[in-house]
């Protein structure tokens, strides 16, 4: 199993500024770990695939989506998934990326973020939470960073300049102890229960960033995905499921 999101990426709150390892939370029904199911790019499975399992369990999940073709042509199914109590998050407009790190070739020249200026970064996520207020009418936003990628123009942090725009941010950074998170693709649905079983005791909140479900890229199968829905519904007890919104909204106003 390849856990390198678990190294590389961790969440950091803009609720949770200063939150240590000896914050403990206790979540709705006493449940021991919060868990966020999230979905990137705004793909085709995940409408086919991912949000029918999520409602026949009663599970919500956030959605990072892009303006792409899956939008253009199926624009009102994206509204519907935010009208069914699912989160629609920020993921930028053109998914711009670091192109000089290691397996980025496929990053375009124009969207290099070595490239970007903190001016261009800032206009381009203000842009995408303009068009996503369009689809849902809301205005409070979290957002998992494009590759995870926190400088621009290979140097500069730009998230200090735009955290009155958003509740809370999935990027990369050192582990923080609260959280831990994992991107998973080609892999079965035991590897991801396991994922959740066995986090560092000192986790409050467990991060699984979906992209493709059944087709598209960076893909784990419908049935590998199933399973792990199946397994969280039915343990509901131990696992509190949510939106990264509501989780981060709850944790704000819970931390002991």
């Amino acid at each position: 199993m390849t856990r390198i999101y678990l190294i590389l990426l961790a969440v950091f709150s803009f609720f949770l500024t200063g939150y240590s390892q000896a914050n403990e939370i206790v979540w709705p029904d006493g449940q021991k770990l919060a868990v966020s199911l999230s979905y990137d790019d705004g793909l085709d499975s995940q409408l086919d695939n991912a949000i029918p399992a999520l409602d026949e369990l009663g599970l919500k999940a956030s959605f990072y989506i892009l303006p792409n073709l899956s939008l253009y042509n199926r624009m009102e199914e994206w509204k519907n998934i935010s009208r069914n109590g699912h989160e629609l998050g920020n993921h930028s407009m053109y998914h711009p990326c670091r192109r000089s790190l290691p397996d980025r070739d496929w990053v375009p020249q124009h969207h290099d973020l070595d490239n970007y200026t903190p001016e261009q970064m800032i206009e381009e996520l203000t842009t995408a939470n303009i068009f996503l207020k369009a689809l849902d009418g809301k205005t409070e936003r979290t957002i998992t960073l494009p590759c995870g990628d926190l400088l621009v123009g290979n140097e500069e942090l730009y998230l200090k300049h735009i955290r009155e725009n958003f509740i809370a941010y999935k990027g990369q950074g050192v582990e923080s102890g609260f959280s831990v998170i994992w991107a998973p693709s080609n892999v079965a649905g035991d590897e991801l229960i396991e994922f959740v079983k066995n986090v560092p005791a000192e986790t409050s909140l467990i991060n699984i960033l979906f992209h493709g479900v059944g087709g598209d890229h960076l893909s784990v199968s419908t049935e590998a995905h199933n399973k792990l829905l199946n397994f969280l519904a039915e343990n509901t007890e131990t696992y509190y499921i949510d939106t990264f919104m509501n989780i981060m909204k709850y944790a704000n106003t819970h931390a002991d």
